[in-house]
């Protein structure tokens, strides 16, 4: 008869909605609080992961992937969980542009800058990071730090941002850097997947909630 082969599981979600987002600010590495739109889009997320028993969870060091997780948690009706906080999934560092509105830059500097400011792979931002940067933190503490733990079947749950999920992704799912662009993380979504003994991905599954619109 043959074992069943042990399997982890990594689930991934952006926080939800913050100050900042709701404003069209690019926020970075600043520390900004969900919405209540946010708080309870949190919470539906729980809902969508009652399923899943998780063994450890971690976050970035902004407060609104906190506030995320418990809400994930209020609403899967979890027990507490050991949370570990590390800076290597923080959001990128936006430098200069940290807390300017996006629309209003992508005016000034035009289409193809902007995309290659918010999507790109190796776009400079002046005194900030690019996507290669933030690669180049957070695929080392997911090698180290969270692969093995998925080798040994455990079931952990990961709360980042935008880009140090779409870092990830890239990782996970070894796209090459032309087509990151075409990646994104969006708001509600959440994504699951299984990991074998050896470490390599198994399946993938995405969920992901009704976003509540803005009111009018």
């Amino acid at each position: 008869m043959n074992e069943e082969i042990k399997t982890g599981l990594l689930v991934i979600s952006r926080h939800t909605e913050s100050e900042w987002n709701l404003l069209g600010k690019w926020t970075g590495l600043n520390d900004v609080n969900l919405t209540d739109k946010g708080q309870k889009e949190a919470e539906q997320i729980g809902e969508i992961l009652k399923d899943v028993q998780f063994d450890v969870v971690y976050t970035s060091e902004q407060k609104r992937t906190h506030q995320t997780l418990a809400g994930i948690l209020k609403g899967s009706v979890h027990p507490d969980v050991p949370h570990h906080i590390h800076g290597a999934v923080n959001e990128r560092d936006y430098g200069d542009l940290t807390g300017k509105n996006k629309w209003e830059v992508q005016e000034e500097i035009g289409e193809e800058a902007f995309k290659g400011i918010r999507r790109g792979w190796d776009y400079p931002v002046p005194g900030g990071e690019t996507l290669k940067d933030v690669f180049a933190r957070v695929v080392p503490f997911f090698d180290t730090e969270i692969l093995p733990q998925l080798k040994e079947g455990k079931n952990i749950l990961l709360v980042a941002h935008g880009n140090s999920i779409r870092a990830l992704i890239k990782h996970l799912e070894d796209i090459h850097e032309d087509q990151i662009a075409d990646v994104e993380m969006s708001f509600g979504h959440v994504l699951l997947y299984r990991i074998s003994a050896d470490g390599a991905v198994q399946q993938k599954e995405t969920r992901k909630i009704d976003i509540i619109p803005p009111k009018a």
